[in-house]
């Protein structure tokens, strides 16, 4: 997976590297043991201790060691978490276009000296109760991480990732598959063209195909040009035809050595026995080297920079004639110096991030663009960080107008300062990000040190989250002026800044197409008759690999008794307030309260149904009677962490006909602070105000423009919506709310020049859901705090418009479902056209629901068509081809084309999804969204175990035989999809 794309965060904080270190409630057994184990100078299956250090305020204790023999560096954090992590990381300094990186990364994953089998890392995905496994190619480093809660199941993913990254086997044909490689389109037709194939190098079309991948690019590329940032990490499409099978296996030579590697576990478990495999499996073999990987100083400019690039038209943009970008990005600090980047982190997150921040009212609130542009914030990815500012959407006769409102925002910045309500409000969101726990959190940690460490900074002082607050506040309280000190010294007084203009060229696409058509003549004048007959016979060898069933009998696997066989539960406690469900879960959420509610809709006509997500969007953003848009968002950073509105679209567990509409709310908060957040939302019940025009105008463009970004980025997402809205009613309201129809709807919106229709829709659907009538609460809390939220929740309650419901003494009477009468699952084709280079390719039919006996059975036919079928079967991308496919796996299912051993795999990966670990502050909300019960879960949990062959085969029979079918294709023209049979959309 290749990661450069920096998007900018117009929100409540835009503290990334800091924002995701949530603590835990109570004092850490496992961090205090480690603390008195482990001393500087020990010394434990090669390794010394260089560093203790107990971080109170994030309930661990980090434990820094180094390998003696290699100088491999090792970060522990011993933490009460059973979701342990592993990750080893190095640094990968490219210097050129061929995505030499990129294509390592695939391709060490792809066999062992070890495991020597197929895709041994693919294949543990199914033999493994991992909760996370992964791997990307950064800018200046490569990092393969894992986490589960299993023992066993760490000790096995260990061992394969070990092997994987220091013993690869790096065949040329893995090289030929996952790089890039010369075939014939049709493999087994020595008549069809020769073309350029490859998993990265078709990736890599896809993720350039993208305007602001390309912008995050460019700009990076110009602003860090001395050394390896000036290159694409990921690789370049055309460049990458340039790379050999040798200079991979050089670069890994190079830099894939335990001198360059960085070592990180986390948990609960012991980490004796993490070093003891380690050192065994990989790092003994090896000798200490001077990895020639260090990045140089950046030379610093001495005059500003200006640079132009352009990218494909946007051809869902609401204006065609404003599609230009511009931005400046100012060089900071390197970010192995703590303190400043912690400072910097803050300073960025008070200019940008909300309604009342200095550039969204000078650039957003300017209506001249359509958001912030792709490249915005605090950067601290590269060696040395960076800024960026600029907007998206604009017309090009408006490019030095933005370039003057971000100099004279900067100027007043420095002659005005913030407020004190501003800066109180983003140490808010420091303390409330401390406290509020996350699932993936080890995960989470090492993603963020990562950048530092791997600069040789160190990672221990980033987790000291008190000390770096504590140093701020002493700071601005000795200098009033220090963050307009900051401003002066690192933006204005800083020549070392790009201004980069991207702007849209119908010729870039053609461009493209033509580069690689030459690329490919070229090489194939220079193929003699035996190269030809090298290249069929090649293109032959690897089908046949891809097609071999692998023995995997050398790979580590967890069995089914290694399966907790009890499902997790949680204790729900209900009572009735004011004739409202309410739901209660006491959990330890270290000082912080979650605040759910569901307010059904019942039917709803397509035509208001349609601005649902638009009305969920804005409402919290629109201000009410008591206060304006801007102090309303003061107020949210400075009691909360934020209120969400989102649209609610469930299945009846019991019906696949029977669905509930409506809205869900959700907001946390310190426990201090619960009165001031429910009365919050008593404002946007109350009061809110949507008939502000140049604020709804404002929110529409940059709805409008997120969603016509992510369809590049999800396309599959969009696709398999498309596909399941003509087979079922969820499907259809989900598609309509959040598919390739509400991305057509918010470009229309946005081109509109009047809003009142859309104001009146908008109004009208808060009558609908903004009151009490029918609605329902969940809380979570700490036991000690559950009394005060209970009481604050009713208060709210009382105060609520509409009319009190009725008593609902239970959940399922507290549920509105409804039926589509109408609705009648039909087969259906459809191409959406649009010009990227990559197609996104879905097909779906009728299921059950959750409830069903046969649920447990198609979760795991699922499973199995997608590991053991379609993912030898799905290459290159064909998009007839793959639909093809999709039609075949049903006689491959019939034909029972999979083992006893396949089938508990399949139960692996569904167990894992279905145990994935929970946070404190959304324990039992499933339940209360859905309705599924613990005891469903334990019911569907035992037919889970027991699904058999025979089960598969005849659920298959019965429900991939003779039914309704929706195929949905997203991509550019099709001659297949324009001879009939298809229905045909822009």
């Amino acid at each position: 997976m290749y990661r450069i794309l920096r998007a900018g965060n117009r929100g409540r904080n835009c503290i990334a590297k800091w924002r995701h270190f949530g603590r835990d409630c109570t004092t850490s057994t496992v961090s205090k043991e480690a603390l008195d184990r482990y001393h500087p100078g020990v010394t434990l299956h090669g390794y010394q201790v260089e560093r203790v250090e107990e971080v109170p305020e994030l309930y661990l204790t980090a434990i820094k060691l180094s390998h003696l023999q290699t100088g491999a560096e090792h970060l522990h954090i011993a933490r009460d978490d059973s979701n342990n992590v592993f990750s080893v990381g190095f640094r990968t300094t490219p210097m050129d276009d061929t995505g030499v990186s990129h294509i390592l990364e695939h391709t060490v994953l792809c066999g062992s000296h070890r495991y020597p089998c197929r895709d041994p890392f693919f294949k543990m995905l199914n033999r493994s109760l991992s909760t996370f496994m992964n791997a990307w190619t950064a800018s200046d480093y490569t990092m393969y991480p894992f986490s589960t809660q299993n023992g066993k199941d760490f000790q096995n993913l260990l061992s394969v990732y070990l092997d994987a990254v220091f013993f690869p086997n790096l065949d040329k044909l893995d090289f030929l598959q996952e790089g890039w490689r010369l075939e014939h389109g049709a493999t087994e037709d020595r008549a069809s063209p020769i073309t350029f194939k490859g998993v990265v190098f078709n990736e890599m079309k896809g993720a350039m195909s993208s305007a602001a991948q390309l912008y995050a690019v460019g700009c990076q590329n110009r602003l860090l040009p001395s050394h390896t940032y000036s290159y694409n990490s990921g690789g370049d499409p055309i460049a990458i035809l340039d790379l050999t099978h040798q200079q991979l296996k050089d670069f890994h030579a190079s830099h894939y050595h335990p001198s360059n590697a960085r070592f990180f576990t986390y948990g609960d478990q012991p980490l004796d026995a993490h070093l003891q495999l380690i050192n065994e499996s990989a790092l003994e073999h090896f000798q200490r080297i001077d990895s020639d990987t260090d990045i140089p100083d950046e030379t610093v400019w001495t005059e500003k920079r200006s640079a132009a690039i352009t990218c494909p038209p946007d051809t869902m943009a609401p204006d065609p004639d404003k599609q230009t970008t511009v931005s400046v990005s100012y060089l900071l600090p390197r970010i192995t110096k703590v303190d400043e980047s912690f400072e910097v982190s803050l300073l960025a997150s008070l200019l940008i991030s909300g309604p009342t921040s200095p550039f969204y009212e000078a650039l957003l609130d300017a209506n001249i663009g359509s958001d912030y542009s792709p490249v915005c914030g605090y950067d601290g990815s590269t060696r040395d960080a960076s800024f960026s500012i600029g907007l998206q959407g604009i017309h090009q006769d408006d490019e030095e107008r933005v370039r003057g409102i971000i100099q004279e925002t900067l100027n007043k910045v420095v002659r005005e300062g913030f407020e004190a309500d501003r800066i109180e409000a983003v140490l808010h969101s420091v303390e409330l990000a401390q406290r509020h726990q996350s699932t993936t959190f080890g995960i989470q940690i090492i993603s963020s040190l990562m950048p530092m460490w791997n600069q040789d900074g160190d990672p221990i002082s980033s987790l000291q989250l008190d000390r770096l607050v504590a140093s701020f506040k002493r700071k601005l309280a000795e200098n009033p002026r220090y963050l307009q000190d900051l401003v002066q010294r690192y933006f204005i007084d800083n020549n070392h800044q790009l201004w980069l203009e991207m702007s849209p060229d119908s010729e870039y696409t053609p461009k493209q197409e033509k580069e690689e058509a030459a690329k490919l003549e070229e090489r194939l004048r220079e193929l003699t008759n035996d190269d030809k007959e090298q290249v069929y016979q090649t293109g032959l060898q690897l089908a046949d690999a891809q097609n071999q069933e692998a023995d995997i009998s050398c790979l580590p696997t967890v069995t089914i008794s290694d399966i907790d066989p009890k499902t997790k539960r949680t204790v729900i406690k209900t009572e009735n307030l004011s004739g409202s469900y309410v739901q209660l879960h006491e959990q330890p959420t270290n000082g912080v309260t979650y605040f759910r509610g569901v307010s059904p809709l019942g039917a709803l006509d397509t035509d208001l149904l349609l601005y649902l997500p638009l009305f969920c969007n804005i409402v919290t953003q629109m201000g009410t009677d008591e206060s304006n848009f801007r102090e309303f968002a003061k107020q949210e950073e400075l009691k909360t962490g934020g209120l969400s509105v989102s649209p609610h679209i469930v299945q009846n567990a019991s019906s696949t006909d029977a669905y509930e509409l409506g809205i869900v709310l959700g907001s946390h908060c310190l426990d201090r602070k619960l009165d001031d957040m429910m009365n919050l939302w008593q404002q946007i019940f109350n009061s809110v105000t949507l008939s502000d025009h140049d604020r709804l105008s404002t929110l529409i463009r940059m709805e409008a423009s997120d969603l016509s970004n992510s369809v590049a980025f999800m396309g599959h997402a969009f696709a398999m919506r498309g596909a399941a809205s003509a087979v079922s009613t969820v499907g259809k309201l989900s598609e309509l709310t959040g598919g390739i129809t509400q991305v057509n709807l918010m470009k229309q919106i946005a081109e509109l020049e009047d809003l009142s229709e859309v104001i009146s829709k908008l109004q009208r659907l808060s009558s609908l859901v903004l009151n009490r009538t029918d609605m329902r609460f969940c809380l979570n809390a700490s036991p000690e705090s559950m009394s005060a939220a209970v009481n604050a929740l009713g208060q709210f309650i009382d105060q609520l418009p509409g009319a009190p419901a009725s008593s609902k003494p239970s959940l399922d009477s507290a549920q509105a479902f409804i039926t589509d009468e109408e609705f009648n699952p039909t087969s259906s084709q459809k191409h959406f056209r649009i010009p990227f280079p990559v197609n996104y390719v879905s097909m779906a039919t009728t299921a059950v629901p959750y409830k069903h006996g046969d649920f447990p059975k198609l979760m795991v036919l699922a499973r199995l068509l997608s590991s053991k079928f379609l993912h030898k079967e799905i290459r290159d991308p064909h998009s007839m081809d793959t639909l093809e496919v999709f039609r075949r796996s049903l006689s491959w299912m019939q034909s029972g084309g999979f083992t006893a051993h396949d089938l508990d795999e399949a139960k692996f990966a569904v167990f894992s999804n279905v145990d994935s670990p929970i946070a404190p502050g959304s324990k039992g909300v499933s339940t209360f969204l859905n309705g599924v019960t613990d005891d469903d879960r334990q019911t569907q949990r035992d037919r889970l175990f027991k699904v058999s062959s025979h089960d598969i085969t005849d659920t298959a029979d019965r429900y991939l035989g003779e039914r309704w079918y929706s195929s949905y294709l997203i991509g550019p023209e099709n001659d297949a999809t324009k001879q009939g049979g298809w229905t045909l959309q822009e």
